[in-house]
């Protein structure tokens, strides 16, 4: 299957309603189109344009979230559906199940045809393309999280299915994996923990031909940020909750209509379900260092009021727990599929430059240091796809979690700049996809939420 043949070329060519309602947000996704655009280079614009979405992304904006869609109330106050854990053989397996191994090769198959080529102008634009976000739906990313009971793709819980999917992703470019999976990690989240009523309200809409962008919000900009002490408060109020605070790393932030907020509820932090129209949310563009792709921005909640049904799972923390967990997990992914992709990178060049006379892989430095990589990403995938494994089977694995962590977090990094040093002078300029991908590596430690397995 070919997705450049399966699309229609450009995506969707309206506007959406936040476009034609708010002139600010008209402006960023005016100039990110523009951008993007083959006609500017005929014309001889190219420069100018991008020149443009540099001075939007760096200035910023700060405007009221979209207004999206209405979500219908459906269902009864009852426990959702949860998807089954997979049996386990007793026996240290890791290898990709056939159903795991077809999303795998589709999931290459979209990194190589339109992430990998898309990944320079949406780094410098902030944006995702809409092509590459539709091709990711057509393969149904969204509800790869989501039971087939209730409009999924898999008919058990499968963890191991969503790492191998977003390291396939990140092969081709890690900030837009981002953004293709954080709707997914709204949809997962809501399947693992969601009530009767939440599911039935939400999840047609992720499982459906028009997916909402959606974030699953987690981090502060604060420093040394800790996850499970947040400063974003719920309080309650009457039959429902007021929350205050602000959220980081929010994943397409202006275009999304479904937030899954983490806030503090009676000192124990607990997720919450609150829909863009709500009363009291602005979001603001907060470009960063790496995963730009996926635009990122601050959320800011001022009083925003949700009932009682948006509080998702319980009120002791263990649901929350879990999305961490997951969430991490998820990124570890990231990291061994960006840090894949260095390793082929490097190797095709240095196998290819020439220094007196002959390739610089014949000397050893050289040699020893693509070696060292490719050791280190293998390390981090084990680890990776072994805390999968375990999250799959419905064991524990918050040793292994952490632990793969832990590697990613110190041994991605190390690979980005190991790939940068490769490349000499190469490494240091955008001619090169290296430098990208070391910024994104870094991001590896820091990012919580936005995407989950």
């Amino acid at each position: 299957m070919s997705f450049m043949n399966n699309l229609r070329p450009g995506g969707r060519h309206g506007l959406s309603s936040r476009e034609t309602r708010d002139p600010i947000g008209f402006a960023v996704a005016a100039v990110n189109r523009l951008a993007q655009s083959d006609l500017i280079d005929r014309v001889g614009l190219r420069k100018q344009a991008e020149q443009a979405v540099y001075s939007t992304t760096r200035n910023g904006f700060r405007a009221a979230t979209a207004a999206g869609r209405t979500f219908a109330r459906a269902g009864s106050r009852t426990a959702g559906e949860r998807p089954a854990s997979a049996p386990s053989s007793g026996v240290f397996d890791l290898t990709p199940t056939e159903d795991e191994s077809m999303l795998v090769d589709v999931a290459q198959e979209l990194a190589t045809e339109m992430l990998r080529p898309a990944a320079s102008a949406a780094n410098e634009s902030c944006a995702a393309p809409e092509e590459v976000l539709a091709a990711a739906q057509e393969i149904g990313l969204p509800g790869l999280g989501v039971p087939e009971s209730l409009g999924g793709i898999m008919e058990e819980r499968s963890a191991m299915a969503g790492t191998l999917v977003a390291e396939a992703l990140a092969k081709g470019d890690m900030g837009l994996a981002v953004a293709a999976l954080a709707p997914g990690a709204v949809a997962t989240a809501i399947g693992l923990w969601g009530t009767d009523v939440q599911q039935r309200t939400y999840l047609p809409a992720f499982t459906g031909t028009d997916v909402p962008a959606a974030a699953l919000t987690i981090a502060e900009p604060t420093v040394l940020f800790d996850p499970f002490t947040l400063a974003t408060t719920a309080l309650r109020d009457g039959d429902g909750f007021v929350l205050d605070g602000v959220k980081s790393a929010v994943v397409r932030g202006a275009d999304a209509e479904l937030f899954v907020v983490a806030a503090r509820l009676d000192g124990t932090p607990a997720l919450f379900l609150v829909e863009s129209g709500a009363e009291g949310l602005e979001v603001e563009a907060d470009p960063s260092m790496g995963v730009r792709a996926a635009g990122l921005s601050r959320l800011h909640l001022a009083g925003v009021r949700v009932g009682a049904d948006a509080l998702l799972g319980d009120t002791d923390g263990a649901a929350y727990t879990e999305c961490v967990r997951l969430s991490r997990l998820a990124w570890c992914a990231l990291a061994v599929g960006t840090g894949q992709a260095v390793l082929n990178y490097v190797t095709g060049y240095v196998n290819e430059r020439q220094a007196f006379g002959e390739p610089i892989s014949h000397r050893q430095s050289v040699a020893f240091m693509v070696a060292d990589i490719a050791i280190e990403v293998q390390a981090m995938r084990l680890v990776t796809w072994k805390a999968a494994s375990r999250a799959t089977r419905g064991q524990d694995f918050a040793r292994e979690v952490a632990l793969a962590r832990q590697l990613c977090t110190e041994k991605g990094m190390k690979i980005g700049l190991d790939g940068v040093q490769l490349l000499g002078g190469h490494g240091f300029v955008k001619e090169h996809p290296v430098e990208r991908w070391y910024r994104d590596l870094r991001a590896v430690g820091l990012m919580e939420g936005a995407v989950m397995v």
